[in-house]
Protein backbone atom coordinates (compact mmCIF):
# COMPACT_ATOMS: atom_id res chain seq x y z
CA UNK A 1 0.00 0.00 0.00
CA UNK A 2 1.54 3.34 -0.99
CA UNK A 3 2.16 5.68 1.93
CA UNK A 4 0.51 9.04 2.32
CA UNK A 5 2.54 11.66 0.52
CA UNK A 6 2.75 15.23 1.79
CA UNK A 7 3.33 17.92 -0.79
CA UNK A 8 4.41 21.48 -0.30
CA UNK A 9 1.32 23.20 -1.64
CA UNK A 10 3.04 26.56 -1.51
CA UNK A 11 0.51 28.11 -3.87
CA UNK A 12 -2.74 26.39 -2.93
CA UNK A 13 -2.66 26.83 0.86
CA UNK A 14 -2.00 30.60 0.90
CA UNK A 15 -4.55 31.03 -1.89
CA UNK A 16 -7.06 29.02 0.14
CA UNK A 17 -6.54 31.23 3.19
CA UNK A 18 -7.07 34.28 0.98
CA UNK A 19 -10.24 32.78 -0.46
CA UNK A 20 -11.57 31.97 3.02
CA UNK A 21 -10.91 35.55 4.11
CA UNK A 22 -12.14 36.29 7.62
CA UNK A 23 -13.01 32.60 8.09
CA UNK A 24 -9.48 31.30 7.46
CA UNK A 25 -8.64 30.99 11.15
CA UNK A 26 -11.68 28.75 11.69
CA UNK A 27 -9.85 25.86 9.98
CA UNK A 28 -6.70 23.81 10.42
CA UNK A 29 -5.89 22.59 6.89
CA UNK A 30 -3.38 20.05 5.60
CA UNK A 31 -3.03 19.07 1.92
CA UNK A 32 -1.59 15.75 0.74
CA UNK A 33 -0.61 14.45 -2.66
CA UNK A 34 -1.83 10.88 -2.10
CA UNK A 35 -3.20 8.63 0.61
CA UNK A 36 -5.49 5.62 0.92
CA UNK A 37 -8.51 7.44 2.33
CA UNK A 38 -8.81 11.01 3.56
CA UNK A 39 -11.25 9.89 6.28
CA UNK A 40 -8.85 7.29 7.67
CA UNK A 41 -5.77 9.45 7.20
CA UNK A 42 -7.28 12.42 9.02
CA UNK A 43 -7.54 10.33 12.17
CA UNK A 44 -3.79 9.69 12.12
CA UNK A 45 -2.91 13.38 12.16
CA UNK A 46 -2.16 15.46 15.24
CA UNK A 47 -5.33 17.48 15.59
CA UNK A 48 -5.54 20.98 17.06
CA UNK A 49 -6.92 21.19 20.57
CA UNK A 50 -8.74 24.45 19.87
CA UNK A 51 -12.10 24.94 18.16
CA UNK A 52 -10.72 25.01 14.61
CA UNK A 53 -12.21 22.52 12.16
CA UNK A 54 -9.45 20.08 11.07
CA UNK A 55 -9.48 19.51 7.29
CA UNK A 56 -7.39 17.12 5.20
CA UNK A 57 -7.38 17.65 1.42
CA UNK A 58 -6.00 14.88 -0.81
CA UNK A 59 -5.18 15.14 -4.50
CA UNK A 60 -5.49 11.41 -5.17
CA UNK A 61 -7.00 8.65 -3.02
CA UNK A 62 -6.25 5.05 -3.94
CA UNK A 63 -8.70 3.46 -1.48
CA UNK A 64 -11.41 6.08 -1.08
CA UNK A 65 -14.65 4.77 0.42
CA UNK A 66 -18.28 5.44 -0.19
CA UNK A 67 -21.35 4.19 1.65
CA UNK A 68 -22.06 0.46 2.02
CA UNK A 69 -18.46 -0.47 1.27
CA UNK A 70 -18.43 1.05 -2.19
CA UNK A 71 -15.28 2.53 -3.65
CA UNK A 72 -15.12 6.28 -4.19
CA UNK A 73 -13.18 6.88 -7.37
CA UNK A 74 -11.07 10.02 -7.59
CA UNK A 75 -9.34 11.28 -10.70
CA UNK A 76 -6.07 13.16 -10.98
CA UNK A 77 -7.00 16.81 -11.42
CA UNK A 78 -10.63 15.90 -11.98
CA UNK A 79 -11.85 15.58 -8.41
CA UNK A 80 -11.84 17.42 -5.12
CA UNK A 81 -11.67 15.06 -2.14
CA UNK A 82 -11.29 16.06 1.48
CA UNK A 83 -12.37 15.23 5.00
CA UNK A 84 -13.22 17.38 8.00
CA UNK A 85 -13.52 16.33 11.63
CA UNK A 86 -16.42 17.79 13.61
CA UNK A 87 -16.31 17.49 17.37
CA UNK A 88 -19.92 16.82 18.33
CA UNK A 89 -20.98 19.38 20.98
CA UNK A 90 -22.60 17.75 24.05
CA UNK A 91 -25.61 20.03 23.64
CA UNK A 92 -26.17 19.23 19.94
CA UNK A 93 -28.73 16.81 18.56
CA UNK A 94 -25.92 14.44 17.56
CA UNK A 95 -24.92 13.06 14.19
CA UNK A 96 -28.32 11.88 12.90
CA UNK A 97 -28.76 14.68 10.34
CA UNK A 98 -25.08 15.36 9.69
CA UNK A 99 -24.92 13.94 6.16
CA UNK A 100 -27.90 16.12 5.22
CA UNK A 101 -26.18 19.20 6.65
CA UNK A 102 -23.05 18.43 4.61
CA UNK A 103 -25.16 17.88 1.50
CA UNK A 104 -26.85 21.23 1.98
CA UNK A 105 -23.45 22.92 2.36
CA UNK A 106 -22.33 21.36 -0.93
CA UNK A 107 -25.53 22.39 -2.68
CA UNK A 108 -25.25 26.01 -1.57
CA UNK A 109 -21.58 26.20 -2.53
CA UNK A 110 -22.28 24.81 -6.00
CA UNK A 111 -25.20 27.19 -6.46
CA UNK A 112 -23.03 30.15 -5.45
CA UNK A 113 -20.54 29.08 -8.15
CA UNK A 114 -23.28 29.12 -10.79
CA UNK A 115 -24.35 25.46 -10.96
CA UNK A 116 -28.10 25.29 -11.61
CA UNK A 117 -30.50 22.48 -10.79
CA UNK A 118 -28.72 21.16 -7.69
CA UNK A 119 -30.75 18.59 -5.77
CA UNK A 120 -30.19 16.41 -2.72
CA UNK A 121 -30.77 12.67 -2.54
CA UNK A 122 -31.26 11.32 0.97
CA UNK A 123 -29.06 10.70 2.79
CA UNK A 124 -25.73 11.60 1.22
CA UNK A 125 -25.70 12.38 -2.51
CA UNK A 126 -25.75 15.65 -4.43
CA UNK A 127 -27.30 15.52 -7.90
CA UNK A 128 -27.53 17.89 -10.84
CA UNK A 129 -30.13 17.07 -13.50
CA UNK A 130 -30.24 13.52 -12.18
CA UNK A 131 -26.49 12.90 -12.32
CA UNK A 132 -24.40 12.46 -9.19
CA UNK A 133 -21.93 15.31 -8.81
CA UNK A 134 -20.83 14.79 -5.19
CA UNK A 135 -21.04 12.31 -2.34
CA UNK A 136 -20.60 12.29 1.42
CA UNK A 137 -19.42 9.64 3.87
CA UNK A 138 -19.94 10.22 7.60
CA UNK A 139 -17.97 8.06 10.03
CA UNK A 140 -18.39 8.36 13.79
CA UNK A 141 -15.32 8.36 15.99
CA UNK A 142 -15.21 7.34 19.65
CA UNK A 143 -12.36 9.14 21.37
CA UNK A 144 -11.42 7.94 24.84
CA UNK A 145 -11.75 10.73 27.37
CA UNK A 146 -12.85 13.21 24.70
CA UNK A 147 -16.07 14.32 23.09
CA UNK A 148 -17.36 12.12 20.29
CA UNK A 149 -16.56 13.28 16.79
CA UNK A 150 -17.62 12.64 13.22
CA UNK A 151 -15.42 12.58 10.14
CA UNK A 152 -17.16 14.16 7.15
CA UNK A 153 -15.70 12.83 3.91
CA UNK A 154 -16.60 14.71 0.73
CA UNK A 155 -15.87 13.98 -2.91
CA UNK A 156 -16.83 16.32 -5.75
CA UNK A 157 -16.53 15.68 -9.49
CA UNK A 158 -14.74 18.59 -11.16
CA UNK A 159 -13.98 17.20 -14.60
CA UNK A 160 -14.43 13.48 -15.17
CA UNK A 161 -12.50 11.60 -17.85
CA UNK A 162 -14.46 11.06 -21.09
CA UNK A 163 -16.70 7.99 -21.08
CA UNK A 164 -16.03 7.33 -17.40
CA UNK A 165 -18.02 4.53 -15.77
CA UNK A 166 -18.50 4.55 -12.03
CA UNK A 167 -19.75 1.29 -10.53
CA UNK A 168 -23.15 1.55 -8.89
CA UNK A 169 -24.00 4.89 -10.51
CA UNK A 170 -26.44 5.01 -13.41
CA UNK A 171 -25.69 8.67 -14.11
CA UNK A 172 -22.85 10.98 -13.13
CA UNK A 173 -21.94 14.54 -13.96
CA UNK A 174 -19.28 17.09 -13.09
CA UNK A 175 -18.97 20.82 -12.55
CA UNK A 176 -17.24 21.47 -15.88
CA UNK A 177 -20.15 19.91 -17.77
CA UNK A 178 -22.73 21.87 -15.81
CA UNK A 179 -20.88 25.17 -16.33
CA UNK A 180 -20.36 24.82 -20.07
CA UNK A 181 -16.91 23.22 -19.85
CA UNK A 182 -15.72 25.78 -17.30
CA UNK A 183 -14.83 24.34 -13.90
CA UNK A 184 -13.70 26.54 -11.01
CA UNK A 185 -10.25 25.78 -9.64
CA UNK A 186 -10.16 23.52 -6.61
CA UNK A 187 -9.12 26.31 -4.24
CA UNK A 188 -12.21 28.41 -5.06
CA UNK A 189 -14.47 25.38 -4.80
CA UNK A 190 -12.95 24.20 -1.52
CA UNK A 191 -13.21 27.65 0.03
CA UNK A 192 -16.87 27.90 -0.98
CA UNK A 193 -17.67 24.49 0.50
CA UNK A 194 -15.74 25.02 3.74
CA UNK A 195 -17.39 28.40 4.32
CA UNK A 196 -20.84 26.89 3.93
CA UNK A 197 -19.96 23.80 5.96
CA UNK A 198 -18.66 25.73 8.95
CA UNK A 199 -21.67 28.04 8.95
CA UNK A 200 -24.21 25.21 8.71
CA UNK A 201 -22.44 23.11 11.36
CA UNK A 202 -22.68 26.07 13.74
CA UNK A 203 -26.41 26.32 13.01
CA UNK A 204 -26.84 22.57 13.43
CA UNK A 205 -25.00 22.58 16.75
CA UNK A 206 -27.11 25.43 18.10
CA UNK A 207 -30.57 24.61 16.73
CA UNK A 208 -30.50 21.07 15.32
CA UNK A 209 -31.54 19.94 11.88
CA UNK A 210 -34.95 21.54 12.35
CA UNK A 211 -33.38 24.92 11.52
CA UNK A 212 -32.11 23.57 8.17
CA UNK A 213 -34.91 21.21 7.25
CA UNK A 214 -36.77 23.68 5.02
CA UNK A 215 -33.67 24.44 2.96
CA UNK A 216 -33.03 20.71 2.49
CA UNK A 217 -36.65 20.06 1.52
CA UNK A 218 -36.47 22.70 -1.20
CA UNK A 219 -33.75 20.64 -2.91
CA UNK A 220 -35.19 17.17 -2.29
CA UNK A 221 -34.58 15.26 -5.55
CA UNK A 222 -37.49 12.87 -4.96
CA UNK A 223 -40.08 15.16 -3.43
CA UNK A 224 -43.58 13.69 -3.86
CA UNK A 225 -42.28 10.95 -6.16
CA UNK A 226 -42.75 7.19 -5.80
CA UNK A 227 -39.57 5.60 -4.48
CA UNK A 228 -38.29 2.23 -3.41
CA UNK A 229 -36.06 1.78 -0.38
CA UNK A 230 -33.62 -1.09 -0.87
CA UNK A 231 -31.17 -2.63 1.54
CA UNK A 232 -33.54 -3.78 4.27
CA UNK A 233 -34.97 -7.30 4.63
CA UNK A 234 -37.77 -6.31 2.26
CA UNK A 235 -38.00 -3.45 -0.19
CA UNK A 236 -40.34 -0.66 0.88
CA UNK A 237 -42.20 1.49 -1.63
CA UNK A 238 -44.10 4.69 -1.12
CA UNK A 239 -44.20 8.40 -1.83
CA UNK A 240 -41.21 10.42 -0.63
CA UNK A 241 -42.60 13.26 1.45
CA UNK A 242 -39.27 14.59 2.69
CA UNK A 243 -37.42 14.41 5.97
CA UNK A 244 -38.37 15.11 9.55
CA UNK A 245 -36.66 17.37 12.10
CA UNK A 246 -34.14 14.66 12.93
CA UNK A 247 -33.18 14.06 9.30
CA UNK A 248 -35.05 10.76 8.94
CA UNK A 249 -36.67 10.04 5.58
CA UNK A 250 -40.46 10.13 5.53
CA UNK A 251 -42.27 7.73 3.23
CA UNK A 252 -46.03 7.68 2.72
CA UNK A 253 -47.04 4.02 2.34
CA UNK A 254 -50.32 2.11 2.24
CA UNK A 255 -49.84 1.48 5.95
CA UNK A 256 -49.22 5.15 6.83
CA UNK A 257 -46.12 7.32 7.06
CA UNK A 258 -42.91 5.38 7.69
CA UNK A 259 -39.78 6.88 9.17
CA UNK A 260 -36.58 5.54 7.58
CA UNK A 261 -33.56 5.84 9.86
CA UNK A 262 -31.10 3.16 8.73
CA UNK A 263 -27.95 4.55 7.17
CA UNK A 264 -27.43 1.64 4.77
CA UNK A 265 -30.57 1.96 2.69
CA UNK A 266 -30.49 2.85 -0.98
CA UNK A 267 -33.04 5.23 -2.42
CA UNK A 268 -34.22 4.60 -5.98
CA UNK A 269 -37.14 5.90 -8.03
CA UNK A 270 -39.92 3.31 -8.01
CA UNK A 271 -40.32 2.16 -11.61
CA UNK A 272 -42.26 -0.94 -10.66
CA UNK A 273 -39.35 -3.16 -11.68
CA UNK A 274 -38.19 -5.96 -9.36
CA UNK A 275 -35.49 -5.04 -6.84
Amino acid sequence: MPPSTPVNHAVELPALRDALGAHADAFSIEWLDTCASSNSELLTRKLPEDDRLPVLVVDRQFAGRGRRGREWQSFDGGSLTFSALWRIPPTSSGPAGLSLVAGLALARALEDLGVAGVQLKWPNDVLVHGGKIAGILIELVARQGRAAAAVIGIGVNLRLPPDVHIAGQAAVTDIARELGDQAPDRVALLAAILGQLRSLLDTYAAAGFAALRGAWQQRNAFADLPVRICGEAEATTGICIGVDEDGALLLRTDGGVRRILAGDVSLRPDTGAPV
